[in-house]
Formats: structure tokens, sequence, C-alpha cells
């Protein structure tokens, strides 16, 4: 199907319909079923954050679809050497036919998507990571089948991967817990938009009672990039938050990560070596997850 919205800088810019729609073609890529292409076709990807999955995963999509990915970091293109940035939006519009960017502040995409003549797809900034969560959602399909009977807890941080995960877990119909220190909870708007899909996400600052229940525990690091100043203050803030088995017991709850993992901090090696891990499933997915949104997006 064709989507209505020509960026996806939030995982809201598609309807539930679409979001549907992306995740189907997603499976049909993954399993061999969907030869769709995308040749000759050039996506910039412009990184101001070190990445693996985010570079990987993009690059080796649009090599699989026939077409050509371009690594644009800060020391490769004039962005880095003091070009505003709505200059290179429109420059790089005209060249590619997409634009893929991993950003700190939230307002540099929509900057891009504003004056860029091409499709610009959010691929990190500090508030959102919507790619990630077409990978989570693809990967709870792949476990639970029917993904409205499926419990998350999220336990950590209520960071951007959070944030993402909260409403597009609204949109599929999966129920969310949220447990988060008091201080590092989401934004109130996150919740406001979950509603605007019939959700109302659970919220408490106690861990073991978001997991009780839980068909899936999600956590994600507590110090993210840019946030190394603040690593003492956090790891005080939270202690009892940690994935691990005293934490886990007496579930059969599945663990999510995002990765990279800060083993030994929020997660524990053991737990992420367990059979209960799905971040490797997150991972592979993010490569037929973001496939799907390029060829909806452009084909």
């Amino acid at each position: 199907m064709a989507l209505d919205t020509d960026d996806f800088l939030d995982i809201d810019d598609l309807t539930p319909a679409e979001l549907d729609a992306v995740l189907d073609r997603a499976s049909a890529l993954k399993a061999g079923a969907d030869d769709a292409q995308l040749p000759d076709q050039t996506l910039g990807m412009i990184f101001e954050k070190p990445s693996t999955r985010t570079r990987v995963s993009f690059e080796t999509g649009m090599t699989d679809l026939s077409g050509h990915a371009m690594f644009l970091g800060p020391d490769d293109i004039q962005l880095g050497h003091g070009e505003p940035l709505r200059d290179t939006a429109r420059v790089l519009g005209r060249y590619v036919d997409a634009v893929m960017a991993r950003l700190f502040d939230h307002a540099d995409v929509e900057t891009l998507a504003e004056h860029a003549d091409c499709p610009v797809i959010n691929g990190l900034t500090d508030e959102a990571h919507p790619c990630q969560t077409l990978a989570d959602l693809l990967t709870i399909r792949e476990a639970f089948g029917d993904a409205e009977d499926v419990t998350v807890a999220w336990v950590g941080d209520g960071n951007n991967v959070g944030q993402s995960f909260v409403v597009g877990a609204a949109m599929a119909g999966v129920d969310v817990t949220v447990a988060t220190p008091a201080g590092y909870a989401m934004d109130e708007a996150v919740f406001d938009r979950a509603a605007d899909f019939g959700a109302d996400p659970a919220v408490t600052t106690d861990p073991e009672a978001a997991v009780a229940d839980a068909d899936v525990v999600y956590t994600d690091v507590w110090i993210s990039m840019g946030q190394e100043d603040e690593r003492a203050e956090k790891l005080a803030a939270f202690e009892g938050f940690q994935v691990n088995e005293a934490l886990l017991a007496g579930t059969d709850a599945q663990v999510m990560h995002c990765l990279p993992a800060h083993r030994g901090e929020e997660i524990t090696n053991d737990v992420l070596e367990s059979d209960r891990a799905l971040a490797w499933d997150q991972a592979e997915n993010r490569l037929h997850a973001q496939k799907a949104l390029l060829v909806e997006l452009l084909a």
C-alpha cells in the first residue's frame, strides 16, 4: 500500500494499517516471498552518532534491494564544517532518493524533512527511534503470533527507544507497563499519543510489579551516548532496575534489548546469553523492517 506520509520521523507518522502493511512486507521479504526492488535508487545516510546496527542494516538493505547507500559522517560532508542543516537538506534532496539521519536533536531531523525534496527517515534522535520499534514489533509477531495477546514491561530509562516503543505498541494493540525510577519517566506526551490509539499504558516505579505478568521484559542502556557525565548519578538512581535472574524469577518472560548492551548494568550477561533473549532477533529484524519501510516509501 502507498503510505500517506512522505517522511518517517516518528512511529505514528504511520497509521495502524500502514504499520501492519510495513510489518507484513517485512515478514514477506525475510521469508523470500517478496521480490520488491529499488534499482538505481540511492539512500544518503547522515550520521552524527556512531552506529553498528543502523549503518549496517540500512546499507545492506539497500544493497539487497538493488539500490545504493552512501555513508555521510561529520567529516565527510560540509554539515560537519558549518553548513546550515537546511542547506545540506536542499542539496541532498536533489541528489538522492531518500535520506536516513541518525542525529542528536529531534528538531534537526524535522528540519531535514522540511527542506529535503525526498523522504527522510529518522534513524535515531534523542527523542525517538521509530526504526527500532518496527524491528521490535516484527520480533514480537514472530515470537508470539498475535501481538494483541502480548504484555510487555519496559524496565529502565524512559528514553527514546522506550518512547517510540510505547506508541508503536499502542498502534499494534500490545499492552505495556512502564517501570522507570522517579525522575526518569517518559514524556507525558508519549502517553497522550498512545491514548490516541486507545491504549492506556500502566506506569510504575516498581520493576517487580511491572514484570510479574509480562510476556516480554524490554530494557535499554541507562547511560546513552552524550550522557556519560551523568553516569554516577544514574547508576545510583537505577538500583533495582537491572534485568537479572532475580527480577525474572517465577516468570516465563522473554527479554528484549535494542543493543548495544552494557552488560552488568541494565542487564546481566547471564540473561542476555540465555534462551530468554530476543535481542539477536531484534537486531536481525532491523534489516528486514527497514527494507520494508524503504520499499513502502520509495517503490
